[in-house]
């Protein structure tokens, strides 16, 4: 027990996240809080978890800011590499099974859950998770991150085939909202990232922006 209280200086940055994404009929739309972690102390209010891999595939990172980090960068070279070879882009599968790769062979030296979506000529917009473990699934949405626990109900009960993008943008935003009210670890502001095939957008809300459920 540290006896001046600094323990959290030498902790792990860690995203203690909520961290989701949804597909609808054209695209897919992906969301993330903002909030990074060392310890109890809050590192960084505004920090980006939503990452490109390449024009039409992003990613969504929780667990150690470091190891998520890193299996990106890795992620985004092989797929430069593919795309070099393909004289095409990636799709969205070939992504998620980079990162179900490295994440599932080294398992024990990472911590590590990520979400994987995007758009590609062949399927149309995509969701993919792969948490800690390894595991690789196909999703019409993924939730994750320690603020995900606190909002199954309200996306299994609100979720429905069919939705429209900006059904899914404001689906996003309200669950993450929620995750944050609640969850500790979660917080800041809230980033979407439209992926379809003319390419992504990014949508920023602000704290003072988000809906309070409470207040009715």
């Amino acid at each position: 027990m540290d006896p001046y209280g600094q323990e959290w200086m030498n902790a792990e940055h860690s995203m203690g996240t909520s961290i989701m994404a949804v597909a609808f009929d054209g695209g897919v739309v992906m969301g993330a809080d903002s909030r990074t972690t060392t310890g109890a102390y809050i590192a960084n209010r505004v920090s980006d978890k939503i990452t490109p891999m390449t024009d039409k595939i992003y990613c969504c990172r929780s667990g150690s800011a470091a190891d998520t980090q890193i299996i990106s960068d890795y992620v985004r070279y092989y797929l430069s590499m593919h795309d070099i070879e393909l004289g095409e882009d990636p799709d969205v599968d070939t992504a998620a099974k980079l990162f179900r790769e490295l994440c599932y062979h080294n398992k024990g030296q990472l911590m590590a859950g990520i979400i994987v979506a995007g758009w590609d000529k062949h399927k149309g917009g995509q969701v993919f998770t792969i948490p800690l473990g390894g595991a690789l699934v196909q999703q019409p949405f993924a939730i994750g991150g320690s603020g995900s626990s606190y909002i199954y109900g309200y996306c299994d009960s609100n979720f429905k085939e069919g939705m429209t993008k900006e059904e899914c943008m404001e689906f996003v935003k309200n669950a993450l909202s929620l995750a944050m009210a609640r969850d500790g670890s979660s917080g800041g502001v809230v980033r979407l990232v439209v992926i379809d095939k003319d390419g992504s957008e990014r949508k920023f809300f602000p704290g003072n922006k988000l809906p309070e459920f409470w207040m009715g």
